[in-house]
C-alpha cells in the first residue's frame, strides 16, 4: 500500500529569502507498508520548480502500489515525489530486512556532522540581532539576493564577529552586483556564495573571477545537470527534493566529486523525517546545510538529535 498524507509543521519565526517569506512548513509524507512492515519518506514541493502539493501528491496517486525502487527511478522525473517514495522504500527496505539503510546501501555508519544554521533575509539591524543570537554555533547560512545587500553583510559579521560564514543569493544578483560584491565577501570571511545568478542565465561565471567558490544549487539538480556546470561552479548543492531520492542523490556525490566539483548537502525547510536521509549523503563532504527541524516549532514525534556535536544520524524509529 503506497499512501500519501499532507502535513504542516509551524515555523519558530518567519523564514525570508528573496522569492519570499513562509511561517510554516508544508509537506507530504509518503508511507509505504508491505507484508506488515511500513517505511516512510517526506518531501516538500517547491514552486520555484513548477510543484504544488496538489501535483506531487497526484504523481504519487497514480504510481503502482508495488513498485520498487529501481522502476521508480524511470517513472518519475527528478523532484519532490519521487524523493518522498524513494526515501520510503529505502526505509521500508531497512526495516523488513531488520539493518540500517546505510549498511543496505554500502555505506561507513554515520556520525554527526557540524551543520550550518540560516538566517532568513530581513533588515540588517534584524540580521545582527539574529546573528548575535547564533553566534555561538559555528557555521552560518545568509539568506541575501537584493541589490542592496553590503549593509546586511556588515550587520551580520558584526553580531557573529567569529562565525564561519556562507551565502545563499538565491538567485537574487546579477552579474554585476555579484561582481561588486565579492571582493567585500572575501573581505568580511564568506567562505563560500551559493547560487548568485539565476540558473539559464549564469553564463558569465564562466567568464568573470570567482575569488570564493561559488556553488550551484537551482542550477543542479541530478547527474544530468553536470555538463552545464563545468567552468561556471566549484561545489554543488545536493538537495534530495531535487535529485528525487536517495538513490540519485549518493549516485550525483560520486560523479559530481569525480567531476572535480566541491560537495554542499542542503535542504528544503522540512521536518526531521526530511532531512534523515540527506544525513546519509552529508557525511565527509565540505559544507552540510541540515537545519530545517532547527527553524521549526514542531517536529516528527522522533525527531532528530542536534547538539553541540551537530546533526546526529537518524533513530531507526525515525527513518533507516
Amino acid at each position: 500500500m503506497l499512501q500519501v498524507t499532507w502535513d504542516r509543521f509551524r515555523l519558530a519565526q518567519v523564514f525570508t529569502i528573496s522569492r519570499g517569506s513562509r511561517t510554516e512548513a508544508q509537506v507530504l509524507t509518503v508511507t509505504v507498508t508491505r507484508e506488515g512492515v511500513t517505511g516512510r519518506g517526506e518531501c516538500v514541493p517547491y514552486a520555484r520548480y513548477g510543484e504544488t502539493l496538489e501535483s506531487v501528491a497526484a504523481q504519487i496517486a497514480a504510481l503502482p502500489e508495488d513498485i520498487g525502487r529501481a522502476d521508480l527511478q524511470a517513472a518519475l522525473p527528478a523532484g519532490a515525489a519521487r524523493n518522498a517514495v524513494d526515501c520510503a522504500l529505502w526505509d521500508w527496505e531497512a526495516k523488513r530486512a531488520g539493518r540500517r539503510v546505510w549498511e543496505l546501501a554500502g555505506l561507513a555508519a554515520p556520525g554527526p556532522l557540524v551543520t550550518a544554521y540560516t538566517l532568513s533575509l530581513d533588515t540588517p539591524e534584524a540580521m545582527r540581532a539574529a546573528a548575535a543570537a547564533q553566534a555561538h554555533r559555528p557555521l552560518l547560512k545568509i539568506k541575501l539576493g537584493t541589490p542592496d545587500d553590503m549593509p546586511r553583510l556588515e550587520a551580520v559579521r558584526a553580531g557573529a564577529p567569529d562565525a564561519r560564514i556562507i551565502v545563499d543569493a538565491n538567485e537574487g544578483w546579477s552579474a554585476e552586483v555579484y561582481a561588486d560584491l565579492a571582493p567585500h565577501l572575501l573581505r568580511l570571511g564568506v567562505e563560500m556564495v551559493e547560487q548568485p545568478l539565476p540558473a539559464g542565465s549564469d553564463d558569465m561565471l564562466a567568464e568573470i573571477a570567482r575569488p570564493l567558490p561559488v556553488c550551484a544549487d537551482e542550477s543542479c539538480h541530478d547527474r544530468d545537470s553536470l555538463p552545464e556546470l563545468k567552468g561556471k561552479y566549484d561545489m554543488v548543492n545536493i538537495k534530495l527534493d531535487k535529485t528525487g531520492g536517495l538513490t540519485e542523490a549518493l549516485a550525483l556525490r560520486v560523479e559530481a566529486e569525480a567531476a572535480g566539483h566541491g560537495v554542499m548537502v542542503g535542504c528544503m525547510v522540512g521536518s526531521s523525517l526530511a532531512m534523515a536521509p540527506a544525513v546519509l549523503v552529508a557525511q565527509g563532504v565540505a559544507i552540510v546545510d541540515l537545519d530545517g527541524p532547527l527553524l521549526l516549532a514542531e517536529d516528527r514525534a522522533v525527531p532528530l538529535d542536534y547538539d553541540a556535536a551537530g546533526v546526529h544520524p537518524p533513530r531507526p524509529e525515525l527513518w533507516g
